[in-house]
């Protein structure tokens, strides 16, 4: 039977999404933040912003394009879990969903690494982003902007 779901209003980039859901995971753990509300996610490149009382080091920028290549390099596999909002799993925040959204949720797992709810397009597993590049970054009154690449030309 067939899961109802919100029907979606993006097209994203499958890879370029998937990453997406790697970097916020890999700031909450080195950061202690928050997921990113805000992010413009394209095939060319993407930004990303997180609420951050410091701007990071270069070594600490550096070290989150290491981790993010070295998930990547892991070929996590990307499953699906549709649930309703009585059975979510643990760690699954649901404070970005839109009021509208339907009784039944679409979980995306990464691997052991990542969960959260989601209804965009993602890869069948990390491999598929291909390289991941940070191109710039910016701090700007608690906001930390990373802008990204990915894929084999980046």
């Amino acid at each position: 039977m067939a899961q109802l779901l919100n029907e979606h209003n993006k097209a994203e980039h499958a890879p370029s999404h998937t990453a997406e859901h790697l970097l916020n995971q890999t700031m909450v753990r080195m950061f202690g933040c928050e997921r990113s509300r805000n992010a413009h996610i394209e095939r060319k490149k993407s930004k990303i912003n997180y609420n951050l009382a410091a701007c990071p080091t270069q070594d600490q920028i550096t070290e989150v394009e290491a981790t993010m290549n070295k998930l990547i390099a892991e070929n996590l596999p990307v499953s699906y879990e549709y649930v309703t909002r009585d059975t979510i799993p643990a760690g699954v925040v649901l404070d970005k969903l839109p009021e509208d959204a339907s009784e039944t949720l679409r979980i995306v797992r990464i691997g052991d690494y990542d969960v959260c709810a989601c209804i965009g397009a993602h890869v069948v597993s990390t491999a598929e982003i291909g390289h991941f590049k940070i191109t710039s970054t910016s701090y700007n009154e608690g906001s930390f902007r990373i802008v990204y690449k990915v894929g084999t030309l980046c």
